[in-house]
C-alpha cells in the first residue's frame, strides 16, 4: 500500500545478511530524517523470512518485508543475474573507502558474504518510487548488487515530482 501522502520508496535488496544491501540500508537509516522530510516512506523488501531478517534489518527505522516465496519481486518484475556478483562494480562496492568499514562491521556483526546454503546469492535489486495513488513515477533496476538509488537521487527525484 503506498504512502497516502508523498511517495513510497519500495527498494527490493538481495539476501538478509547481504554486506551491500545492509550497508546501503544503514545509509539509508542515517538520513532517514531527510526522506521523512521529503515526504518519502521507505519499505525494503528480501526475500527471506522475518526470522531470518530480523538479525540484520530488526532495527532499521522504516518497514521490512519479509517475501520468502519471492511474489513480490516477481510481480515488480525483479530478476535474478550472475552480473549481480560478478560485475566489477559490485566486486568492488564492499571495497570502497567510504563503504569499506560499514561492510567489515556488517560480516562481523552477523553478515555473511553469502547467503544461506540453498538460497539465491544472484538477486539484483529494484528501486520504485510510488506516488499516493499507486502509480509507479520512478522506476530502477540494478545492473549488478551494488547498483541502487542513493538518498540523493531519491531526494531529487521526489523534489522532481517524479
Amino acid at each position: 500500500m503506498p504512502a497516502v501522502h508523498g511517495l513510497t520508496h519500495l527498494q527490493f535488496r538481495r539476501y538478509a545478511g547481504c554486506p551491500i544491501c545492509n550497508t546501503h540500508l544503514r545509509s539509508i537509516s542515517l538520513r532517514h530524517d531527510e526522506l521523512r522530510d521529503a515526504r518519502i516512506t521507505d519499505i525494503a523488501v528480501f526475500h527471506f523470512s522475518a526470522e531470518a531478517m530480523r538479525p540484520h534489518q530488526g532495527d532499521l527505522p522504516f518497514h521490512v518485508v519479509a517475501d520468502p516465496e519471492r511474489t513480490l519481486y516477481q510481480e515488480f518484475g525483479v530478476e535474478v543475474s550472475p552480473r549481480a556478483v560478478l560485475h566489477p562494480k559490485a566486486l568492488a562496492a564492499p571495497f570502497k573507502s567510504s563503504t569499506y568499514a560499514t561492510v567489515v562491521r556488517g560480516l562481523r556483526s552477523g553478515g555473511s558474504p553469502a547467503p544461506p546454503r540453498g538460497d539465491n546469492a544472484l538477486g539484483l535489486p529494484a528501486d520504485f518510487l510510488i506516488d499516493a495513488d499507486g502509480l509507479i513515477v520512478a522506476a530502477k533496476y540494478g545492473r549488478h548488487a551494488a547498483d541502487q538509488w542513493s538518498i540523493d537521487e531519491m531526494l531529487h527525484l521526489a523534489a522532481e515530482g517524479a
